[in-house]
């Protein structure tokens, strides 16, 4: 199994590796930080470098439990020592706009009891689907305001592991409409101090204020029960 280094730190840009698996230009290492693309997250980009050939990561995907690396060109082997290389510029944003996810689904939840039917998070923007009645724009830009004035209070973010079972006690752990964190015995879990906690598996910044301001960019109706939220932070 692949170790997935971003779980205890989301702010590693490098680290070397040694090659588990290759198939054409499909591998895997046995550790990583490159992010697989899942859960409304883009995966992560870079590249992985044997004897001063890079090799672009275009796509990271989990492929039946496991973290394949997709990359530009054939030329890896199975043993292979390599150094990988984070697109940091890319990542950090990811990290700002999951982030801000979390504060915004809080605070739209604890305002209005909505939860969340989907999303998906972009370096250059997002989108959440909550399943809200009222989805007048007054009220969803008093939310976005109390969510921005969260993150300027300067949140710690913490991340942390507890037992499923006491995990699950936890009131508002879970705010999917239609899922539940993954059966298994540890869940991860992502505390912003004093607002949110989700068992999440993402990457996230250490504090909101790295975050940066919301802007909402577009509101619409996907049918009943059904709002769509997008936004930009800048």
């Amino acid at each position: 199994m692949t170790k997935p280094l971003w779980f205890d730190d989301c702010y590693l840009k490098e680290w070397s590796a040694t090659v588990t698996s290759a198939l054409n230009n499909e591998v895997e290492l046995d550790a990583t930080a490159f992010f697989p693309e899942g859960g409304g997250n883009p995966c992560d980009m870079g590249k992985i470098i044997k004897d001063g050939n890079d090799f672009s990561v275009n796509e990271v995907k989990k492929r039946d439990g496991k973290i394949v690396h997709i990359l530009d060109k054939v030329g890896l082997q199975s043993g292979d020592k390599v150094h990988c290389v984070l697109d940091w510029e890319r990542r950090y944003k990811v990290m700002r706009m999951h982030t801000a996810m979390h504060v915004l689904i809080q605070t739209m939840f604890k305002d209005t009891g909505a939860l969340v039917t989907g999303n998906q998070i972009y370096p250059d923007r997002s989108r959440v689907d909550v399943n809200i009645e009222n989805f007048d724009r007054d009220l969803i830009q008093r939310i976005v305001d109390k969510a921005n004035s969260i993150i300027a209070e300067g949140h710690d973010v913490k991340i942390y592991y507890l037992p499923r079972e006491e995990a699950m006690k936890i009131e508002g752990l879970v705010k999917l409409a239609v899922a539940m964190p993954p059966n298994i015995e540890t869940l991860r879990i992502v505390e912003v101090e004093g607002v949110d906690i989700q068992a999440d598996g993402g990457c996230h910044v250490a504090n909101t204020k790295e975050i940066g301001v919301l802007r909402i960019t577009k509101m619409e109706n996907k049918g009943k029960n059904n709002r769509r939220l997008e936004f930009v932070i800048e």
